[in-house]
């Protein structure tokens, strides 16, 4: 009996240890309405450090791992939705959009415009639409993607890049 209690205690435990998973469409990104000018004023009416953008493509591995291991992790979805307004951009999609600016274009030529030439890319935008931080490829693990969000919500990158702050944690 006294087994199966300790058994049923590391069962526990172990369980609790692991994030639920959620879809990333539905729980991470947020839906696009295309216009990120617009989006702007709305992350600062809900009190957002900015606009989260994933630049990615079809067929990308490393984009699909961090869909399927990262962005899909329930605590990971919370603690982004509560510092970001979060977007999924298709390196190659001819959607049409406005840029933080107001200029209408795609998303394949907004892609190019910020210099995206892999996937995925993941840039940070603050409240007055300049990117502040620009992570290039997957992160190791979620506690990278994590780190690397809380470093953006904190205003560290105004100091230190973020492979000195990840150092120092």
């Amino acid at each position: 009996m006294r087994q199966l209690f300790i058994a049923f205690l590391m069962f526990a435990a172990s369980a609790s240890a692991h994030a639920e998973t959620r879809d990333p469409l539905n729980y991470f990104f947020q839906p696009k309405f295309g216009d990120f000018k617009a989006e702007l004023q709305t992350a600062r009416e809900q009190g957002k450090k900015g606009v989260f953008l994933f630049f990615e493509m079809d067929e990308c591995p490393f984009c699909e791992r961090m869909r399927s291991t990262i962005l899909n992790q329930s605590d990971v979805q919370d603690a982004y939705r509560a510092q970001f307004l979060l977007y999924p951009i298709d390196v190659n999609g001819d959607t049409p959009m406005t840029d933080f600016q107001g200029r209408h274009t795609t998303e394949k030529a907004f892609a190019l415009a910020n210099r995206v030439r892999a996937t995925p890319t993941m840039l940070f935008i603050d409240l007055d639409g300049k990117v502040v931080t620009r992570y290039l490829g997957p992160t190791k693990d979620k506690a990278e993607f994590l780190l690397l969000g809380k470093y953006v919500a904190d205003g560290v990158y105004a100091t230190e890049p973020f492979t000195r702050y990840k150092q120092g944690k």
